[in-house]
């Protein structure tokens, strides 16, 4: 194992630190924190012409979150008009959620936000290094992943 007194040791850490300063993972794509976008996206992406709704559930499960936190998040868009509830009526205990025109427009606009900003990564760094840095963070993923459930 490496000396954590050695040179690349430190330029790690240094760059994870300079990652986190930036605060990147929290800044707002269109206007939505990364909750927020995060739940849209995954309803568009879902929800399709034969089933344009989910439950919370489905959602929460998607995303690897606890229900109550997606409904405070379905709370937040939905005050802003762009999910709406339904009562399943097949199950009146189930609330099935959907996007609104303003929701799906409001997705769509954040998914552009969004994937212009990696297009724009892309551009910086070139196709082949873009590469390079994907499957060095999918390593680093791994690693971490490993580290933790030990």
């Amino acid at each position: 194992m490496a000396n954590f007194e050695s040179e690349t040791a430190q330029k790690l850490l240094q760059s994870f630190m300079k990652f986190k300063k930036t605060g990147w993972h929290n800044k707002k794509i269109a206007g939505f924190n990364p909750s927020e976008f995060r739940v849209l996206a995954t309803i568009q992406r879902c929800a399709n012409d034969n089933n344009t709704e989910m439950k919370v559930s489905e959602i929460s499960q998607l995303l690897e979150v606890t229900p109550p936190t997606i409904t405070q998040i379905i709370n937040i868009l939905e005050k802003d008009s762009l999910i709406e509830r339904t009562v399943d009526p097949e199950d009146r205990r189930a609330v099935k959620i959907k996007l609104t025109p303003a929701g799906i427009e409001a997705a769509e606009s954040a998914r552009k936000a969004f994937s212009e900003t990696f297009l724009g990564l892309i551009d910086y760094l070139g196709e082949q290094e873009s590469g390079q840095l994907a499957e060095l963070l999918s390593k680093v993923h791994d690693y971490f992943n490993q580290v933790s459930h030990q």
